[in-house]
Formats: structure tokens, sequence, C-alpha cells
């Protein structure tokens, strides 16, 4: 009888040991069958954003050997949620300052390198609205119809909301409508065209519409500036190998001290250039989230559309 387990189990044990070779082995991330795929964020018109990106993975592939797959996501918590997925269905994303402290919190992404727009890697928001508006100052928004790119936008919402709450605005209850217009560059043409009385963008979307508005900086004006934000950047989720993570490095500050490669950049999202900078870089921007009583919090609901959800608002 053991003689007999024994061959049974040994049967086993080989008829395994074949299977196992016999299976397929997943292609390595990087590959032509694997691509990397890198998303980013809709900061201005989507065609223009995902041919700069296009460019600079054609690039990329050239100064490394590695595959990369390019795509704009619709809204900032898209991207979090595919960096955030088991498997990741984004390995690398350019995510706005406050959705990679939110991707973070989460373990999700982790900050490679900051880009450099006008020779800092620092940005800020702008308040604007039409010239002929009659509104002055921030304090007068209350019960205005505001624009915003996204509910997660830096420059677009989180600063400017803790701005107006800063002037007595109750931006849950205060304002008439918030409008999500997919867009920096979209907000500026919703208040051009008088759709909304008021909006946030960095500084300065309005040139981007230039061309279409050739009046732009002339009917849409600046109410007010916000203090410094760190600027987006390249990210990775979690699980992509650290080899892997220096090689793309690498090629990126290539490719970024290239003419080509800065056509490519300043194309996708006006990056002059890019720095490499760890996570630590934003703790500034912790601290002034924290001071103004805003809390990231790590909940364990992964819906999309409960991601709002996640900032609180302290009474303090």
């Amino acid at each position: 009888m053991k003689k007999y387990l024994v061959v049974v189990v040994g049967m086993l044990l080989i008829v395994a040991m074949v299977f196992t070779a016999c299976t397929p082995k997943a292609p390595e991330l990087g590959t032509e069958e694997n691509p990397i795929v890198w998303s980013f964020v809709p900061s201005g018109e989507m065609e223009r954003v995902a041919s700069g990106a296009e460019q600079v993975a054609d690039l990329l592939h050239e100064e490394t050997g590695l595959y990369f797959k390019t795509n704009v996501a619709t809204e900032y918590a898209g991207v979090i949620e595919a960096m955030c997925a088991e498997p990741a269905t984004a390995h690398m994303g350019s995510l706005a300052t406050f959705a990679y402290v939110l991707a973070s919190e989460r373990g999700c992404a982790e900050a490679a390198l900051v880009s450099v727009r006008y020779g800092t890697p620092t940005y800020n928001g702008q308040f604007i609205v039409r010239a002929d508006s009659g509104i002055t100052s921030v304090d007068q928004l209350g019960g205005k119809t505001f624009c915003r790119a996204d509910p997660l936008s830096t420059s677009g919402w989180i600063i400017p909301m803790l701005t107006m709450r800063a002037a007595g605005i109750d931006t849950d209850t205060g304002l008439a409508q918030v409008v999500d217009t997919g867009s920096h560059d979209t907000t500026v043409a919703s208040v051009y065209n008088g759709d909304c009385d008021a909006g946030a963008t960095y500084v300065d979307a309005r040139t981007r519409l230039e061309e279409d508005y050739p009046d732009v900086m002339e009917k849409v004006v600046v109410l007010a500036v916000t203090e410094d934000i760190p600027n987006d950047g390249v990210q990775f989720a979690a699980s992509v190998p650290q080899e892997l993570r220096d090689k793309i490095v690498a090629g990126l500050l290539a490719i970024a001290a290239t003419d080509e490669g800065k056509e490519a950049l300043t194309t996708a999202y006006q990056w002059d250039a890019l720095e490499a900078h760890d996570d630590t870089f934003y703790d500034p921007f912790r601290q002034v989230l924290s001071a103004a009583g805003v809390s990231v919090a790590d909940r364990s609901d992964e819906h999309t559309s409960e991601l709002q959800s996640r900032i609180t608002i302290s009474s303090a």
C-alpha cells in the first residue's frame, strides 16, 4: 500500500512539474507584449495632451528600448484607481499635486520626477472672472457659479476651495453651482463664454486659448493668485521594479535635455524640464493642508465616485 501511495504521489509531482513547465510565463513589463502604461490627466485640451504624451513615449522608447502605452484619463480619480488596482492597470502617472498626495496616502504611487515650468518646480493657481463681471475680490464669489477642472485638481479646486473658505464662503452651500469642466482650458473658455461667473486654473492657462480666443487675456482677468504649489511630475505604481524606474527616470532626464524632447514635454504639459525628487518634496504641501484642517483619509471604499469623500474639512 505504501509503495502504491509513493508511486501515485510521484506521478502527481511529475504531472505538476510538466504543467508548470508548459504554462507560458507572463511577458516582462516593458516588452512589446506587456508595455508600461503611462496615464496622463486632462490638464488641457485632451487631443493636445494625448499627442504630446505619445511623442514623449516614442522618444523614451528610443532612449531606453522599453515599450510604453499612453492614455489620457477623463478624470484624476481614474488614474489613481488605475495605479491602485491589483495588479496595476497604470504603471506610471502624471498626477497633479493633491491627486498624487491622495494616491501616495493609499500606498499606490511613489514620486520620481517633478516638472519644471518657467525655471521653478512650483507653480501658482489663479482665480479668473470676466472683466465685465463686477467681481473684484474672492469674498464676492458667494452665490456665484464656479468652474473647476476636476474635484481633485490642486490649483483648480483644492487650494481655491481653502482660499474661499478662509474668505468666509462655505464652498459646500455658499456657491450657486460648482461645474466640473474636465480641463483648465475648458474652465477658461467657460468663464470667457459666461457659462460660469468665476473659475480657477493654473497660472496662466489663458494663454493656451489665445489662438481660438485672441482677446481672452482682456476678457478674462485674474482675480487673485494662490500661494506656491509643488508641480506635477512623474510617479510610479508601487509594484514597478526599482531597476525599471531607474532606467525610465534616466531616459526621461536624457530626452528632456534635447530640443525634440522639450517640444514634446511642452506639447503635453508645458513642462520645460524635469527634476528628480522623491515623496518628501511634497511634505511642505502636506503641512499646508494639515494647517488648513484638510485630512486626506485612507478609507477602505475603493469606488471612484467616493474619492471626493476622502477630503474632509475640519470645523476648526
